[in-house]
Formats: C-alpha cells, sequence, structure tokens
C-alpha cells in the first residue's frame, strides 16, 4: 500500500474511532492530526504549523458574524417573536386542509431568518408547535414528524451558521450562499406543504378544522411585524448592497435588542447578560472547532489525500452531476450519524481542492450539501435533531421516526431536482451579481 493510501486510511479510521469512542468533535480532529504528523509516514511534527494554521483559521473576518447571528437569534426567541410567529401562522395557512402541518411548515421558515439552526428550530419552536397540534387533536407521530421535517429548511433560507462555516472553509462568497439558499428553502416549505396537504385529504391526520378570521388574521399580523421584517432586513441588506454579511448580523442584533427592550418590553438585563454568555461559549466552542479544522485540511492536502479521492472519484464518473449524486450519497450516510458542523470542517476541506478538476461548482455544491446534511439530522440511527425531539415531546423514537418518514420522499427529491437544475441556486445570485 502506498503512503497516500496509508495516510488516507489513517485519516479515517483515527479520527472516526475517535467521534464513536465520544471524544467531542474538535479534540477528535485535533488528536487525529496530531496522530497523523507522529506517524512513521506522516508529515511530521511541527509546533510551528500547529499555532500558524489554528491562527490561520480564524483569521477571517466573516466569522464575526456568527455570534451576532446567534445573540440575535437568542434574543429575539427569548423575548416572545417566536410566539407571534406561530399565531400569525395559524391564523394564515391554519384553515387550510392539514391546518397546523402547514402552520409548522410556515413557522419554521419564518423562524429560519433568525436562528439559522435546525437544533434550535427542533428544540425550540418543536415544543409549541407539537403541543399545539396535539392540543388540537392530531396524530402525536405526524405532530412530532412534521416537526423534525420542517426543521431542515433553518439552515438553508438565510442566516445561516453552516453555511458561514462552508463559505470560510470553502472561499466561497457568505452573501452569495446565502441568497443561493433561498429558492431550495422555499422549495422545501412547498414541498413539505404538499406533502401535509396529501396526508391530510387520505385521512392519515386528524386536526380541529377552523374558519378564517379576518379580524384575528390582522391583529395576529401586526403584532408578528418585528419577526417578519427580520429576514427582510438580513437579507434586504444583503441584495441591495447595503452591507454585507457580516454587518447584517451586527445589525440584527442591534435590532433584535431595540425590539426587545423596547417593543417587546421583556428584554432584562439579567436575560441578555444569560444570553451573551450562552451565546460566547458556543461561538468559543465553534471557532476552537473551525481552528483545529484548518490544521486537518492542511495535513490533508499536503499529504496528497484530494488528489488520491479526486481520481477514484473519476474512474467512477467524469459526469460532474453524477459525481454531485455520489457525493451527495456520501453525505446523506455521514449526517445520520455525524455531526453537521463536524462533517463542514472534516470533508470540506478535502473536497474544495478537487473541485476544478471534476467541473463542480463550490457555491451550488454548498446548498446541495447543506440541504443533504439537514435530511441527515432527521435519519436514524444518530439524526441529532430526532433526539432533540425525543426530548422535547413524549414520543420514543421509533415514534418520531415514523412520523418524520412521509417526509423524506418530498425532502429527497428536492435533493434530485437541485443537482440536476443547479440554475435553482444560481438564479438568485446571478440576478444580484453576487455570483
Amino acid at each position: 500500500m502506498s503512503g497516500e493510501l496509508l495516510l488516507a486510511a489513517a485519516f479515517l479510521v483515527i479520527l472516526l474511532a475517535l467521534y464513536l469512542l465520544g471524544v467531542h468533535v474538535a479534540f477528535a480532529i485535533g488528536i487525529s492530526s496530531v496522530v497523523i504528523m507522529l506517524l512513521p509516514f506522516g508529515p511530521g511534527f511541527n509546533v510551528q504549523v500547529v499555532a500558524q494554521r489554528f491562527y490561520t483559521g480564524l483569521n477571517s473576518f466573516i466569522l464575526i458574524a456568527v455570534p451576532f447571528f446567534l445573540l440575535a437569534g437568542r434574543i429575539m426567541n427569548e423575548v416572545g417573536m417566536t410566539e407571534d410567529i406561530f399565531d400569525f401562522a395559524e391564523e394564515l395557512v391554519g384553515p387550510v386542509p392539514g391546518g397546523l402541518g402547514h402552520v409548522n411548515v410556515v413557522v419554521s421558515m419564518i423562524f429560519s431568518g433568525m436562528s439559522g439552526s435546525a437544533v434550535a428550530d427542533a428544540a425550540g419552536l418543536g415544543v409549541i408547535e407539537y403541543r399545539s397540534m396535539v392540543d388540537r387533536g392530531y396524530d402525536e407521530n405526524f405532530a412530532a414528524g412534521i416537526t423534525g421535517a420542517s426543521s431542515t429548511i433553518g439552515p438553508i433560507i438565510p442566516p445561516s451558521i453552516p453555511i458561514i462555516v462552508y463559505g470560510v472553509l470553502a472561499n466561497v462568497s457568505i452573501g452569495a450562499l446565502f441568497i443561493a439558499g433561498v429558492i431550495p428553502g422555499l422549495l422545501m416549505g412547498l414541498s413539505l406543504m404538499a406533502t401535509v396537504l396529501v396526508l391530510s385529504f387520505r385521512g392519515e391526520e386528524v386536526g380541529s378544522v377552523r374558519s378564517y378570521n379576518a379580524s384575528r388574521l390582522g391583529r395576529t399580523f401586526l403584532r408578528s411585524i418585528p419577526a417578519l421584517v427580520t429576514p427582510v432586513i438580513i437579507v434586504g441588506g444583503i441584495l441591495t448592497g447595503m452591507f454585507t454579511p457580516t454587518e447584517a448580523a451586527i445589525v440584527a442584533t442591534i435590532y433584535a435588542l431595540i425590539i426587545g427592550f423596547v417593543y417587546y418590553r421583556s428584554l432584562s438585563l439579567s436575560m441578555l447578560y444569560e444570553t451573551t454568555r450562552k451565546t460566547f461559549l458556543d461561538t468559543a466552542v465553534l471557532l476552537f472547532i473551525i481552528g483545529i479544522a484548518n490544521l486537518y485540511g492542511y495535513l490533508l492536502v499536503l499529504s496528497g489525500v484530494p488528489g488520491l479521492l479526486a481520481d477514484q472519484l473519476l474512474t467512477l464518473s467524469s459526469d460532474p452531476t453524477v459525481v454531485v449524486l455520489i457525493l451527495a450519497v456520501i453525505f446523506l450516510l455521514l449526517g445520520t450519524f455525524m455531526e453537521t458542523l463536524a462533517i463542514i470542517t472534516v470533508m470540506v476541506p478535502i473536497l474544495i481542492p478537487i473541485f476544478p478538476d471534476l467541473g463542480i461548482n463550490p457555491l451550488s455544491f454548498g446548498i446541495v450539501m447543506m440541504v443533504v446534511l439537514m435530511i441527515g439530522i432527521v435519519t436514524p440511527p444518530f439524526g441529532i435533531a430526532l433526539f432533540s425531539l425525543e426530548r422535547v415531546t413524549d414520543r420514543e423514537l421509533e415514534d418520531i421516526v415514523r412520523g418524520v418518514a412521509p417526509f423524506y420522499v418530498p425532502l429527497v427529491f428536492i435533493v434530485l431536482l437541485l443537482i440536476f437544475v443547479p440554475d435553482l441556486i444560481l438564479a438568485l445570485p446571478r440576478s444580484f451579481g453576487l455570483y
């Protein structure tokens, strides 16, 4: 076996072994990097290289957006925006056959413009959505299933923490990635709502039926305007060139503070302190992962692993579409037992160097990868959103999976649509001159 093959096997085996043993992803990546450097056929251990690559990984202005988006999303959730969004969505689409199933999806689409996190959607909105559906007579498995399926939209519609990480590692415009996710995110939502409609006509879920009430719709709309304006500020500001994605994160945070203190008047200094503290902790963990992943990616490139992978993929097919299909399957499998950020930080440094040879567009692939990874988090055996739903509902894991099952079909269909029609991803960035 050649040295490159030995290194490739070592990279994979050591990292997966540590991950399966329960070692945190940051430490697993770091330990793997050090072990690889110390191997007889490795590149050799060098403290200066470790420090330099860690620093280089974090030396990116766009990463400033991460803590601000996290903080803005948390503040908006704490002050009561979530409830206002739910009330408005219930009045808007609740009377449609399928009722709160549609509400569930619409709320997730709006909330994604605040949190950018699928797990935050499942754990935060999940409680409200699930309880509301069960209280109105909906099947419990169906309620848990649509809650999990709709949470996958979160990191696709901007803002999105995983997309920021991908953009930094892949050296792709964050603004272009944000805008590229809008149409795929909307398609995911519409496909899920179509599935809910079909299931309702087949009588596979039961819920109370209500009629439209213009007065209630108007009141809930006015109350939810601050929440509805949030994604407009973020996306609109980037599209019009008023501010960059990093500046958009700061604007979103300032807006959340003003709304929390002035409009809702429910944001206290103690709440702000606790929210900021949690944001700092999450940001520190995330940045450590990104820094150490940069070292891991550097060692991969230095060891020739990307070239080896490119050769193997080209032996399977030289058609970029077929290669993306193969990679989508690989990412789906990885997404069923690994965290999203772990997959991004490990795999992106391997793939990006070989994309030119394979003829793959890193912008469109980034969105495809995100959608596939989101399907992975609601897919057994270890889909992380499934466990979040298990904690916030009273259902067993098997029941939740049974509820999610009908929604795999529309989500997979959207993945195939995006792969075969990449213009669905690239149209908006091109039209606004971002790509």
